[in-house]
This record gives structure tokens, C-alpha cells and sequence, in this order.
């Protein structure tokens, strides 16, 4: 009994002894971690006619520029730039540092290798000459003004992909024959799908053009998105377009079905892509055709 009240008696006393104060030595700080500086550029992809090269400029640029044009780059320093079918065999990209001076790289740019084509069919097939002429100027104009505004969307991030699949009938780049008239290099890719195959959008982007309720003379219904920073998409001979201009879309969204509009031998969808005003190979973003 008294072993018993000798240990409650122990008990009590240890609750009442007061808990050590506190470490007045407070912890150190983490350490934080230094990132090193980038010096140079980083690019990543092929610099090639009709392709595209992803980059990351070096960690003091203020500016970057390609042959001395700006090239807009986003807040993490990534950017893009590409290349025309026929652009010149070197380029020269340079960083405008912030506390001064240069950091300036000149880019070999390798040669395209294009297919010549015989098409039957006029340049102005399915439009009076009269009609096309005099249709024609308004139509590049509001095309020009299309591709000519700025949007925010991060498509050009995105690993692209086909808006539809089938055979390929037309080659980025190829130059074409009418009836023996030689005529613009094909600048786009044919995707020869029947008529009403749905197609979807290949990035994330913003519609900046969609004949809904008209026909241009040549693309006949067409759609452009913008997919961020320059680059863009065009969809012609469309049968029908389900979104309208400013509509926000998604990657493999549904955009329309594929035609035969406009200047067409037959249903197919072409893919145009573009970079500012340099014409690109869709095929180089999107790889081969599943």
C-alpha cells in the first residue's frame, strides 16, 4: 500500500516540473540556391528551311533579335524562331545584354529538299479571272491583318499534332505546275481525308480569321489560329468551321470538317503553318503522320 502511494506521489511531483525553456539560438536560415548564370543561348531543334528552332536566351538578355529583327521572348526566357522555305543559308541571332554588350551566334541554316508538281487545275479554278482579281486584294488584306496581331495562348510550347490523319497528297514546299504555268511553291501540307472528316486543333491557340458563312476564292473556307509568339495555323477548303474568330481552343478540339472549297481538285485538308511571314513545313513540328 505504501509502495503504491509512493508512486502517485512520484507522478504528480514530475508533472509539475517545468519544461526546459526554449533554444535562445534560433536555427540558421536555408540556404538558398544559386542558380548559375546562362551565358549563351540554349536551342534546341535543326535550324533548316521551313523549320523551327526553340530557344533560351542567356540569363542578361534585355532584347534578342534575328537578323536584326525582335523576336519576342516570354517571361522564363524561352522563345522561338523559324525559317522560311527559301531563307538565306545563315542567319545571325544576338542578345542584347542588360548591363551591355553582346551575345551573338550565326546559325548555318540547311537547305530544303522540294518536290516539283504537275497539277490539273487553272490558279483560278472555280472563280471567274475578272471575279478572282477583283475579290483577291480584300482577301489577302484581311488575312495580313489576322496574321498580323498578337494574342496570348502557349501553343507554340506544345509538342504539335495532326488536326487530322490520312494520306499525305501534298508536300510542304513542293512547287507547283498548272496546266503548265508554274506557279507559288505549295505551302502547306495536303492531308487527303473525305469530305466531312472532322479535323482538330494541333496546339492551343486563339482564331484570329474563320470564314463561317463565306468563301475565299482561293483557301475557300478558312480558319487561322494563332498559336502564340509569331506562330499560326491555317485550314483551307474547310466544308464547315465550328468556331468563330476569338474563340480560345484547346488542343484536339474539334475546329470543322474538311472540304473541297475554294481552289480544290478535291476534299483534303491543307495545313498551312506560319512564323511571321517565313512559311513552315507543318510536318517538322508535328513528325510523322500516325
Amino acid at each position: 500500500m505504501m509502495r503504491s502511494i509512493a508512486l502517485v506521489m512520484a507522478v504528480l511531483l514530475s508533472a509539475c516540473v517545468a519544461a526546459p525553456p526554449p533554444s535562445s539560438t534560433p536555427s540558421p536560415p536555408p540556404v538558398p540556391v544559386i542558380k548559375p548564370a546562362r551565358p549563351d543561348f540554349v536551342l534546341e531543334g535543326a535550324a533548316r528551311q521551313g523549320g523551327v528552332v526553340y530557344g533560351l536566351a542567356p540569363s542578361l538578355a534585355r532584347a534578342v533579335t534575328l537578323d536584326g529583327v525582335a523576336v519576342p521572348v516570354a517571361a522564363d526566357g524561352r522563345f522561338l524562331i523559324a525559317f522560311d522555305r527559301d531563307a538565306a543559308p545563315t542567319a545571325t541571332l544576338d542578345a542584347e545584354l542588360a548591363g551591355g554588350g553582346h551575345v551573338t551566334k550565326t546559325l548555318a541554316v540547311a537547305a530544303g529538299e522540294w518536290r516539283i508538281e504537275q497539277v490539273d487545275a487553272s490558279p483560278t479554278a472555280n472563280v471567274p479571272r475578272a471575279e478572282f482579281q477583283a475579290r483577291r486584294p480584300a482577301e489577302l488584306a484581311r488575312i495580313a491583318a489576322a496574321r498580323g496581331g498578337s494574342v496570348e495562348a502557349g501553343g507554340w510550347r506544345q509538342a504539335f499534332i495532326w488536326p487530322a490523319q490520312g494520306r499525305i497528297s501534298g508536300l510542304f514546299g513542293a512547287q507547283r505546275v498548272y496546266r503548265g504555268t508554274p506557279g507559288a511553291y505549295h505551302s502547306g501540307v495536303d492531308v487527303a481525308a473525305g469530305a466531312g472528316t472532322p479535323f482538330v486543333a494541333p496546339a492551343d491557340g486563339v482564331v484570329v480569321l474563320a470564314a463561317v458563312d463565306e468563301t475565299f476564292t482561293l483557301e475557300g473556307h478558312l480558319l487561322i489560329v494563332d498559336h502564340g509568339m509569331g506562330l499560326s495555323s491555317a485550314f483551307l477548303h474547310c466544308a464547315s468551321l465550328v468556331v468563330k474568330e476569338g474563340d480560345v481552343v484547346r488542343q484536339g478540339q474539334l475546329l470543322g470538317t474538311v472540304g473541297a472549297t475554294g481552289r480544290a481538285t478535291g476534299p483534303h485538308l491543307h495545313w498551312g503553318m506560319k512564323w511571321r511571314a517565313a512559311r513552315l513545313d507543318p510536318a517538322r513540328l508535328a513528325g510523322p503522320m500516325p
